[in-house]
């Protein structure tokens, strides 16, 4: 299968000539990193500009969150909270992406302008996932994914991580495209933090390389991960807070971008779309 990484020309999204920056905008009272700053929707779309303005290519909107431990909210509450948002953005010209485990939220965003369905179960949460995807014909981020985050943690048991995770990526993309979804619109994303210790997520950055065997655009998302916070931790010390990991973010996007990722997603902006540049400049010098 082929290696080449496409930009983003085949999903149908804008065409950038370098790892692309996916901001983060959690309309959540309870996420890890940002829970309750942006819960009102005019400080969300806000928000969302506020990272335009410093560098963002594309916008990720999530109504619930995904932190391990977290309780799912309903079908209704998370409509309340995506949808006037992603068309708020939309409006002002910022191409959106949602990120939504639920059918129903997935294909009302799409409605509202959102041009790309980011769900991190990669259509297992909901069966009627796919087939909405495949009939709103938008790019879909299909994650490795084994389970919801109130019992992810004890799913976290690999004998070799980066060849069950590419494994299991590969059946789930063959299933995806079996349900309708075409070959040239699936992002696929390693899912790090997702049913995965610290030692797993830095096998799984420290080989990128083997998920671009798929031949199919790679999203990274390690932004303030928990692994970073074990990286950085000082012998006998606890972790810094999720908002202090912000430069090891942007340690991990470069690292990212020179392995040929499409996007990476990130909390803080700025850093990171200043490291992709200089990935890029420095790709394009050899």
């Amino acid at each position: 299968m082929s290696t080449t990484i496409d930009r983003g020309t085949a999903l149908g999204l804008p065409e950038w000539d370098r790892c692309a920056v996916m901001g983060v905008v959690n309309v959540t009272p309870d996420s890890f990193s940002d829970g309750g700053r942006w819960f009102d929707t005019t400080a969300a779309v806000k928000h969302g500009l506020d990272l335009v303005a410093e560098g963002a290519d594309l916008v990720d909107v999530g109504g619930e969150s995904t932190r391990p431990g977290a309780s799912r909210v309903d079908e209704e509450e998370e409509l309340r909270r995506v949808i006037p948002v992603v068309r708020g953005l939309a409006a002002e010209g910022v191409t959106v992406s949602v990120d939504t485990m639920r059918a129903t939220v997935a294909a009302r965003a799409v409605t509202a302008s959102a041009v790309l369905v980011n769900d991190v179960s990669g259509g297992l949460a909901d069966p009627g996932m796919v087939p909405a995807v495949a009939a709103a014909e938008v790019p879909f981020v299909v994650m490795h994914w084994r389970g919801f985050s109130d019992n992810m943690n004890s799913l976290a048991v690999y004998d070799d991580v980066v060849t069950e995770v590419v494994t299991e990526l590969r059946t789930r993309m063959e299933a995806v495209i079996d349900g309708g979804i075409a070959p040239e619109r699936i992002v696929v994303d390693p899912g790090l933090g997702f049913a995965k210790h610290a030692p797993h997520d830095l096998a799984l950055v420290a080989h990128l390389a083997e998920l671009r065997t798929f031949g199919r655009p790679l999203l990274v998302a390690a932004s303030r991960k928990r692994f970073l916070g074990h990286v950085l931790a000082h012998e006998g010390a606890a972790p810094p807070p999720a908002r202090e990991r912000d430069a090891a973010t942007a340690a991990v996007s470069a690292i990212a971008a020179h392995e040929g990722a499409w996007a990476v997603r990130v909390h803080e902006v700025r850093a990171t779309a200043d490291a992709v540049r200089v990935a890029r400049a420095v790709e394009g010098a050899r």
